[in-house]
């Protein structure tokens, strides 16, 4: 039997809906810019025929469950949501056809991959990883993944997000710049993906910041509704 120093961490998990089992969660890629009116906003417009899928990645113990309330994150003055919609592995996936895809496609959850804009943004103005900005503490939410089932991969579905009750984004899925087979395509020439592996595939435009006090509410069709409360400053 194995002796640690110190107790291990729990495993982070998320709920399965329809099940009393829940999903591990083993690693957490994200997607950036892979809506065209966000990579806009952001001043990076992306051109398909002559670019590829960029990631980052944020450590599985950033993963907080909808619903929460989280404090005000340190060291940071600007403090952004973005939501997104997750897509969970069921399935291992090496160098994947698109037609391969669906597969490995465990289920789907709403996400908000929430943000430290400012240090994000000197990070990329310098040249350097986006870890202060992008991997912190309940940075990645996630609401109770949805199986397959008949939903199959998805292609459209609105996705909304509200801050207060004041729509912020809106969009539908079917404007990802790349779509779900095309994502887990690209990502298997570079990683063996494996169950327990969530996918946020990006956000539409609309990205801003929020404050103390403020509820943050969003919506997938078909997947399900996420909530957020931001607390005080730790």
């Amino acid at each position: 039997m194995t002796s640690y120093a110190f107790p291990p961490a729990a495993i982070p998990s998320l709920p399965v809906v329809g099940s009393t089992a829940r999903y591990p969660v083993s690693r957490i890629f994200c997607v950036g810019r892979n809506y065209h009116a966000h990579a806009l906003e952001m001043g990076n417009p992306v051109d398909k025929s002559t670019m590829k899928p960029f990631y980052f990645t944020k450590t599985p113990s950033t993963l907080i469950e909808s619903g929460a309330t989280v404090p005000y994150p340190c060291g940071t003055r600007n403090y952004h949501y973005e939501m997104e919609l997750v897509v969970a592995i069921g399935a291992a996936g090496f160098r994947v056809a698109e037609s391969d895809a669906e597969r490995m496609i465990f289920g789907y959850a709403a996400g908000l991959d929430m943000t430290r804009r400012d240090l994000q943004l000197v990070a990329r103005e310098q040249g350097r990883p986006w870890d202060l900005g992008k991997d912190f503490e309940k940075s990645a939410v996630c609401t109770p993944i949805v199986p397959r089932g008949n939903l199959g991969v998805l292609t459209s579905g609105v996705i909304s997000l509200q801050v207060n009750g004041e729509t912020k984004q809106s969009a539908d899925i079917s404007q990802l710049i790349w779509n779900i087979p095309e994502l887990l395509t690209d990502l298997s020439q570079y990683y063996h993906l494996q169950p327990g592996d969530l996918i946020y595939t990006g956000t539409p435009e609309g990205v801003g910041a929020v404050k103390s006090d403020d509820r943050i509410s969003g919506h997938i069709d078909r997947v399900g509704d996420i909530s957020l409360t931001i607390g005080q400053p730790e």
